[in-house]
C-alpha cells in the first residue's frame, strides 16, 4: 500500500492508541504534549517513509518514535523533577524512568481508562463528549462539529475547558469505582454511537461511508464488553446495534460511493458473520431489567437484517420506533418511522405523518417525501427531490438524488416543473 494511502490509515488506527498511552503516562496536566507528540510522530512518518521506503512493521516503527519523542520530551524539560521524580522516589531507588508501554494490553487498558476519566462528573457532559471523540476516537474538529450538531468556535472551547478541569482538579487516569462506573457509563455510550453513526453516514467530508470510524466505535464498544465491570446489557445492545449496521457496508454503496438504499441494496452482499454477532449481544443484552435506547434501535436493525418484507417485520419495526420516540424524542427517528409507517399503513398515512415533522431544513426529509410522493404523485416526487438536491451536502448524495430526479423526468416526458 503506498504510503499516501498507509499513513492516514494508521493515523485513525494507531493516533488514539497513542494518545491515550502517553495521556495515561504524562498525566492528566499533559493531555496536549500527549497529543502534540502523537502529532509528531505522524509528521515524522510523512517527512520520512516517502524517501525510504515503508518500513517492514510499519506500526511497530511509529511506536519506537513515540517512544522516543517521549523520552526526549522529558530530557529536554523538567517534567521528570517536578512530577516523575517525586513518585519514583518513594519507590524502590533502584528504579529508574519506566519505558512507554505500548503492548497491545496497555493500549487496551488506558483507553478504557481514559474513557471513563474524561467522562468525570466536573466536566459538562458535551465537554466529556467532545474530548471523548477527539483523545479516544481521532475525530477532528470538523467532524466532532458536525456529530454535535454545533460550530467549530464552540467545539474548541468545549474541549479547553475539558483539559482545564482535567488539571485543576488534578484528575486521575484510573477505572473508577463500579459506582461511578454506572453513572459515567451513559456518556461513554453516547461518545461510541456518536463515533458509529459519523462513520455511517458522515457529511464531514465527501464520502458518506467511513468504515474506519464505525471500526474503531465497534472495537472500543469491545472493550467494554471485555471488561467485567463494564460489560452490561445497554453496552451489550450497542455493539449489536453496530454489528447489524456493519453486515450491510458492502451493499450500502456503489463503486463511485454512491449510497444505494435499503430497498435496493443486494441481500447477498450482507456479512452474515456479522448478523450472528450482532444476535448474540442482542441476546446477552436481554439480561438486564432495563430497556435503554440502544435495545431499541438494536431491535431495529435486527428486523432490517430479514429483507423480505412482511407484515409481521414491518409492524415490529414501526411498534419500535414509537416505544423509542416515547423513551427518547428525535426528528430522525420520527423521520425514519413514517417508512416503517408507509409500509404498514399506505404512504399516504405516512405522507401525512411526515410533513408535519416539517423538517425544511433536512435533505433526508425531502428524499423520503419524493419516495413517499413518486407512485402517488410525480410531480410533487420531483419537487421533493429538487429540495433535497439544493439541501444535499455531499456529491454522493447529490448523484443519488439527480439519478431520481433524471428517472421522473423521463417518465414524465421531461415536464420538470422546476
Amino acid at each position: 500500500m503506498p504510503e499516501q494511502e498507509l499513513i492516514p490509515r494508521l493515523f485513525r488506527t494507531e493516533f488514539t492508541k497513542i494518545t491515550s498511552v502517553l495521556c495515561k503516562y504524562l498525566g492528566t496536566d499533559n493531555i496536549g504534549i500527549a497529543e502534540d507528540i502523537a502529532s509528531e510522530t505522524f509528521m515524522a512518518a510523512l517527512e520520512t517513509w516517502p524517501y525510504r521506503g515503508v518500513p517492514e512493521n510499519p506500526v511497530a516503527w511509529l511506536y519506537t518514535v513515540a517512544k522516543n519523542k517521549t523520552k526526549n520530551y522529558i530530557n529536554r524539560t523538567h517534567l521528570f523533577n517536578e512530577a516523575i521524580a517525586p513518585v519514583l522516589a518513594k519507590s524502590d531507588p533502584e528504579e529508574v524512568l519506566p519505558e512507554v508501554d505500548l503492548s497491545g494490553k496497555n493500549i487496551s487498558d488506558s483507553q478504557l481508562q481514559m474513557l471513563f476519566t474524561i467522562c468525570h462528573p466536573s466536566i459538562s457532559v458535551e465537554s466529556q463528549i467532545g474530548l471523548s471523540l477527539r483523545i479516544l476516537c481521532g475525530l477532528g474538529i470538523d467532524e466532532i462539529a458536525n456529530a454535535l450538531l454545533t460550530n467549530k468556535e464552540t467545539v474548541n472551547k468545549r474541549l479547553q475547558r475539558a483539559k482545564e478541569k482535567l488539571r485543576t482538579e488534578k484528575i486521575r487516569i484510573e477505572l473508577p469505582s463500579e459506582k461511578d462506573i454506572s453513572s459515567r457509563l451513559e456518556t461513554v455510550l453516547t461518545t461510541l454511537y456518536l463515533l458509529f453513526n459519523e462513520g455511517y453516514y458522515s457529511e464531514s467530508r465527501d464520502s458518506v461511508v467511513r468504515e474506519d470510524l464505525c471500526l474503531e466505535a465497534m472495537r472500543l464498544t469491545y472493550l467494554l464488553v471485555g471488561n467485567e465491570q463494564t460489560n452490561k446489557p445497554e453496552v451489550n445492545a450497542l455493539l449489536s446495534l453496530m454489528c447489524f449496521h456493519s453486515s450491510r457496508f458492502n451493499a450500502r454503496k456503489m463503486n463511485n460511493g454512491e449510497i444505494i438504499l435499503y430497498s435496493e441494496q443486494d441481500e447477498s452482499l450482507w456479512n452474515q458473520e456479522l448478523i450472528t454477532r450482532g444476535a448474540y449481544f442482542l441476546r446477552q443484552a436481554s439480561t438486564g431489567e432495563d430497556i435503554s435506547k440502544y435495545h431499541l434501535e438494536a431491535g431495529i436493525a435486527f428486523w432490517h437484517t430479514i429483507k423480505k418484507d412482511s407484515k409481521e417485520k414491518w409492524e415490529s419495526i414501526l411498534q419500535l420506533y414509537n416505544e423509542l420516540l416515547i423513551k427518547e424524542y428525535s426528528p430522525v427517528a420520527a423521520l425514519n418511522r413514517t417508512y416503517a409507517l408507509s409500509m404498514v399503513h399506505g404512504k399516504e398515512a405516512a405522507i401525512e405523518a411526515a410533513e408535519k415533522l416539517n423538517l425544511e431544513r433536512n435533505h433526508f426529509y425531502f428524499t423520503l417525501l419524493g419516495e413517499l410522493y413518486k407512485d402517488i404523485d410525480k410531480q410533487k416526487a420531483l419537487l421533493n427531490y429538487q429540495k433535497a438536491l439544493s439541501l444535499a451536502k455531499t456529491q454522493t448524495d447529490k448523484q443519488l438524488l439527480k439519478r431520481k430526479i433524471d428517472l421522473i423526468d423521463k417518465l414524465t416526458g421531461g415536464q420538470n416543473p422546476g
